[in-house]
């Protein structure tokens, strides 16, 4: 009995050698039934068709997501406004409010209006006290006011015709008064 050497015991140095692969041979190897076929091509004809509607499928789930969200937030603005509505319906509360807003007040009550009492960070700047000292002009404003009135009389005008009145006929063109 011949020896037979394993594959991992070649020299280094060599290469394996590669045998054409015979394609005809594999092809033929392969043995197609007419239910692989047909199978295979309900697979190809349902991925074909169900592809568009899966697509479909996923864009309406979308926005039936995105109406749910808004209609969750319009409850929520009802909801809002009809604990308003309720407050408004208590006389305390718009007695409250008119006092805060509007400043009324009962006859005979003493009011004291606090002026300033925001906190430090909300209340306005001041601005940059105004000098005593007066100041020159740095322009003539005589000559452009000169400059600006003569401009305005030498502009050209534009006559625009009116709408709904006729022209008036030119001073030479007055037809004569008939008897």
């Amino acid at each position: 009995m011949a020896k037979t050497t394993a594959p991992s015991s070649r020299p280094a140095g060599r290469r394996p050698v590669r045998r054409p692969v015979d394609v005809r041979g594999w092809l033929g190897g392969i043995r197609l039934s007419g239910f692989m076929v047909i199978m295979l091509g309900l697979v190809v004809l349902a991925t074909f068709v169900l592809v568009p509607t899966i697509g479909t499928y996923v864009d309406q789930r979308q926005q039936i997501a995105a109406l749910a969200a808004a209609v969750e937030i319009s409850r929520d603005e009802v909801e809002e406004l009809e604990s308003q509505r309720d407050r408004w319906a208590d006389p305390a509360y718009i007695t409250t409010q008119a006092r805060e807003r509007l400043y009324y007040v009962r006859p005979g009550e003493v009011v004291y209006l606090v002026d300033n009492d925001l906190p430090p960070e909300l209340r306005p700047q001041e601005q940059a006290p105004v000098s005593d000292e007066v100041e020159q002009t740095r322009t003539d404003w005589m000559s452009q006011l000169v400059r600006s009135v003569t401009a305005a009389g030498l502009a050209q005008t534009v006559k625009l015709p009116a709408i709904g009145v006729p022209d008036a006929p030119p001073p030479g063109d007055t037809p004569a008064p008939t008897p």
